[in-house]
């Protein structure tokens, strides 16, 4: 593998899916087709594509050493020598240079939400992971900045705040469930790859996962029927059915399959899966462009 290679490796390009969250105020407020808005929320996705590959490059060169004991991390780019650690931190330098100020340029408060999710990130790979509990709930914070960022540039007429409740939720399920899988998979060495997992049992991160869960399906319910955006023949209803599917479906794998390392990799691995989300992202443009 070429210098090249490694490096694109080593930005996760596979991980940017995440940041499709910034497209979801574009399309439940009815403004996808509008391009005044659809090209800054473009330009916003590759903003943050760029901070995130910067934050992996970083955790990645603080966490070489650890990631080296663990069974799939130690493929990573750095770790596994093919990347060196300088061309990775100039990159991880030169991706926010560009990125901060095309954010700024667009409006001030996409440009604070990004600089914010960015600090925040670099935290957390420095040191906020350690911390129990927390550790899972910035992951969730960071979706919830990437949804700011989508608002701050759809002039929002109906977007309802429950869509923050619905992702942090999703975001916490996802959180508590890669925790689990790590410390399932690594087993009596899980501290020596991440302390946080010592403080971790397999029972709490069960409770919180169900919790979780629970609290995501009531919310999504609720919200296809209360919030102002919905239409008012109730239609966004019938997606209650593979919302709740899907979570099911990624509570089976956990459980049963062994799987919920990488949710980018599972969503794409498992077709069941990838078919729901599909079938759900369908059934909502429609339901909200055409009811």
């Amino acid at each position: 593998m070429t210098d090249m290679n490694a490096l694109l490796f080593a930005l996760r390009p596979r991980q940017w899916t995440k940041n499709l969250v910034i497209f979801v105020p574009l399309v439940f407020d009815v403004k996808l087709l509008q391009p005044e808005y659809l090209l800054p929320t473009l330009l916003a996705f590759g903003i943050f594509c760029m901070l995130a590959s910067s934050v992996y490059l970083v955790n990645d060169l603080l966490d070489a050493a650890t990631d080296r004991l663990h069974p799939l991390k130690k493929h990573r780019a750095i770790a596994s020598g093919r990347l060196q650690p300088r061309t990775a931190l100039l990159t991880a330098m030169l991706l926010p240079a560009l990125a901060l100020p095309a954010a700024f340029s667009l409006n001030l408060m996409l440009g604070l939400l990004a600089a914010a999710y960015w600090a925040q990130n670099l935290l957390y790979s420095y040191r906020l992971k350690q911390i129990v509990i927390l550790d899972v709930m910035l992951v969730a914070t960071g979706f919830l900045l990437r949804l700011g960022a989508g608002v701050s540039l759809v002039q929002v007429e109906r977007f309802s705040p429950w869509m923050f409740i619905c992702v942090g939720l999703g975001a916490l399920l996802v959180g508590f469930g890669k925790r689990r899988h790590e410390l399932t998979l690594m087993q009596a060495s899980a501290s020596s790859h991440r302390s946080v997992l010592q403080e971790y049992t397999v029972p709490f991160l069960d409770l919180a996962i169900n919790m979780a869960a629970t609290a995501i399906l009531i919310a999504y319910s609720l919200y296809t029927f209360s919030a102002p955006n919905m239409p008012a023949n109730h239609l966004m209803m019938l997606t209650i059915a593979p919302v709740w599917y899907g979570t099911l479906r990624y509570l089976h794998l956990l459980h049963v399959s062994g799987k919920g390392g990488a949710p980018e990799d599972l969503l794409f691995e498992d077709r069941p899966l990838l078919a729901t989300v599909v079938i759900w992202a369908l059934s909502a443009v429609l339901i909200l462009y055409l009811a």
